[in-house]
């Protein structure tokens, strides 16, 4: 009989709120059990109080901040707008900065993103490419080619099973990954129609308003879940336009989300 698999701890990503604020974020995933907690860092708006008050929520809180988000990487990047996101996550101790990328040129990318490992190295937070079909690189396979080219030791990849599914990319190649490109991962579930990848309009939606909570939609999540690296956190990124209209309160919100989320992995142990 196989070792039982330790529990994931589980984190709430920002976009489970995203009409709310970092405080908000943070006591929402308190109430709804979480064990971390993300925090979306607009570098435009986010002021030395907005870190302060976080600082101060966290502590109060007592957890631990998985990641910042989000990255996103262009063409013409002058890159300091995303130092700042690092910056703001090292004050508040976070352990990874989510990113993606709209530049074509996989090279480039691949410059950007070593840059700013670079600059996360006083803190050692890791520098995490998430791939879908939403952005430049698409596929599992795009994404492993640009951290060859990254080089890097803080370099990562990030795992979202709605992004897996929607860009053909294969289980069976997640499971061979070297797990150190994977100190944690997205996971919701969605439904089984897939939007067409010409009609950006519909894989937004999809992306932002069609996910739905762990075990109640298509998408082959036992086997993606055996396939990462054994323990790993799990940020539920839980984009979902049903359940900010049955759960406006943030709190309440989260704690369907948490609900169900440790239903589903109690069915995984």
């Amino acid at each position: 009989m196989s070792a039982a698999r330790p529990i994931n701890p589980i984190s709430l990503a920002s976009g489970v709120v995203p009409e709310f604020g970092p405080v908000e974020t943070i006591e929402a995933a308190v109430a709804g059990g979480f064990d971390m907690v993300g925090l979306w860092v607009d570098p435009v708006t986010w002021t030395a109080e907005t870190t302060r008050a976080a600082r101060a929520a966290l502590a109060q809180a007592g957890l631990p901040l998985l990641d910042v988000e989000v990255i996103w990487l262009k063409g013409d990047d002058a890159l300091n707008a995303h130092r700042k996101v690092i910056d703001v996550g090292a004050e508040l101790g976070a352990r990874n900065v989510l990113c993606v990328s709209s530049d074509p040129d996989h090279g480039r990318t691949a410059a950007h993103l070593a840059a700013l490992c670079q600059h996360a190295e006083p803190c050692g937070m890791r520098v995490s490419l998430e791939f879908g079909i939403f952005t430049e690189v698409k596929t599992l396979t795009q994404a492993l080619e640009v951290q060859r080219m990254v080089q890097h030791p803080l370099a990562a990849l990030l795992i979202d099973p709605i992004h897996v599914d929607r860009s053909g990319s294969a289980i069976a190649e997640i499971a061979k990954v070297d797990p150190a490109l994977l100190p944690y991962a997205q996971f919701c579930d969605a439904p089984g129609e897939r939007p067409d990848p010409a009609d950006m309009a519909a894989v937004i939606r999809d992306a932002v308003d069609l996910r739905e909570q762990c075990g109640e939609g298509a998408l082959p999540l036992a086997a993606l879940y055996q396939a990462l690296p054994a323990g790993i956190p799990l940020s539920i990124e839980l984009r979902s336009l049903a359940l900010r209209e049955a759960f406006p309160h943030p709190s309440l919100r989260a704690a369907a989300v948490g609900a169900a989320t440790r239903k589903w992995l109690e069915t995984m142990t």
